[in-house]
């Protein structure tokens, strides 16, 4: 059975997760781009065999990634097989999309039987929360930048039953971002 692992690329040192129109998403924004960062993230995400996401980053995504031609990441994403979650969407336009509308849980567990490479979870919040809440996260990579947001919304509310991670790995990088990979321990 594959794993699943969660990408949090904007995540506050005090574990708050980067949306628009706040501070801390502007300051993330402002770092620089450091190659060996992009490097890191190139790897995972060329790894994964289907990429997740809720509507929201889906539609954020579709709109940006097919004309993203000097994006260090647009080539990954615009061949990549990627399934949506939404209860609200009818079609896709992004090569390579499906719908999948469905309980969360249920079709989880059915992309992980169905192939053998991993299942990626992209933002936003309310989807990733939900993928933590449900225990359904079997590896966190999060890109932690130099910034204590002191308000705004925890990757980790709402979890019920608390649960030990191990780090698998940790690299810090050039524009003072560091990239963490924990795994849930079950």
């Amino acid at each position: 059975m594959r794993k699943l692992a969660l990408r949090v690329f904007d995540y506050s040192l005090d574990g708050i997760i980067g949306e628009e129109d706040t501070d801390f998403f502007e300051f993330c924004r402002k770092v620089p781009d450091d190659p060996a960062q992009e490097d890191w993230e190139r790897s995972f995400l060329g790894r994964a065999e289907v990429h997740i996401m809720g509507r929201v980053t889906y539609q954020g995504m579709a709109q940006y990634f097919p004309t993203a031609a000097d994006h260090p990441y647009a080539d990954i994403m615009n061949k990549a097989r990627k399934a949506v979650f939404s209860s609200t969407l009818n079609t896709t336009d992004w090569a390579n999309s499906t719908i999948l509308g469905g309980d969360l849980a249920e079709e989880i567990a059915r992309l992980r039987i169905e192939g053998t490479g991993d299942i990626l979870a992209h933002g936003g919040v309310s989807f990733v929360q939900s993928l933590v809440r449900l225990d359904l996260v079997d590896e966190y990579r999060l890109t932690v930048f130099p910034y204590v947001a002191g308000s705004g919304r925890s990757l980790f509310a709402g979890v019920a039953k608390p649960g030990p991670l191990e780090l698998v790995s940790g690299t810090v990088f050039g524009n003072g971002t560091a990239g963490l990979i924990y795994r849930r321990l079950r």
